[in-house]
């Protein structure tokens, strides 16, 4: 078994091989979207959702839309994805879990798959441990989702009901475990 495990290698390796082509993917669109002006990336949004409806699937979108949100990021946070944040997004998007250290960029990185998955239109909830967190990773990564023509909010205990139905038809919420459960 352990020969065969060096000829293929281990399951995790084989995935990482396949997140690798789609990150070179990404990098393959930076140059293009490198020389786009600030108005390009809503209307790029706009495309991007009608590409979708109209049969695309969210993978076959994913590299473009990454290297959107990169450059977008870089842009208005002056916070460049490294390749290892793309990587996670992508794990983030096929259901993986993304371990990531403190420090090592998890709120910029989920912005990557959120951001993708938003494009479909169903609504995205990134749960939050607490409603501090919701609150200040919603206000801070909202630039990013404005700026690409999608909205975003945040709820906490404290907000009126009216509050909670405005964030909650965002294209992308906030929002602790305890709410959502």
């Amino acid at each position: 078994m352990n020969v065969l495990k060096k000829i293929i290698g281990s399951r995790n390796d084989r995935i990482l091989k396949n997140y690798q082509k789609i990150l070179n993917s990404v990098n393959s669109f930076s140059n293009e979207i490198s020389k786009f002006n600030n108005n390009d990336f809503p209307n790029s949004t706009a495309k991007l959702k009608e590409e979708y409806k109209n049969g695309k699937s969210l993978d076959e979108i994913l590299p473009y839309a990454y290297a959107l949100v990169r450059e977008a990021s870089d842009r208005i946070m002056k916070m460049r994805h490294f390749d290892e944040q793309i990587l996670g997004g992508i794990a983030l998007h096929y259901g993986k879990i993304a371990e990531m250290k403190t420090g090592e960029g998890k709120t910029l990185t989920i912005v990557l798959a959120a951001y993708l998955n938003a494009l479909s239109k169903k609504g995205v909830h990134i749960v939050t441990v607490n409603d501090y967190l919701a609150k200040r990773d919603c206000e801070n990564m909202k630039r990013i989702y404005n700026f690409l023509g999608l909205t975003a909010g945040y709820i906490n205990n404290d907000q009126t009901d009216e509050e909670r139905k405005l964030n909650y038809n965002c294209d992308i919420t906030y929002a602790t475990n305890s709410e959502l459960g």
